[in-house]
């Protein structure tokens, strides 16, 4: 870490400060706001995707037992 000679009250800022709130600006920073992307549905939600799987497993479930007691 490099020490500097120089008492901080003879310093000026080279930019003037950045109000609270809002981001400072960054040398070489990619980084830009983005739009958030919509809901997708359904199709994105793990309860769904749970219940589905589920259901399926009772499904096969259910065939299985059924030729167990002679149903099928």
């Amino acid at each position: 870490m490099a020490v500097s000679h120089i008492p901080p009250s003879s310093l000026s800022p080279a930019r003037p400060l950045t109000p609270p709130g809002e981001t400072p600006p960054g040398e070489g920073c990619i980084s830009e706001a983005h739009v958030e992307r919509p809901d997708g549905g359904i199709w994105e939600h793990p309860v769904f995707w749970a219940a589905t799987v589920l259901f399926g497993s009772l499904v096969v479930a259910g065939y299985f037992i059924a030729r167990i007691f002679g149903f099928t």
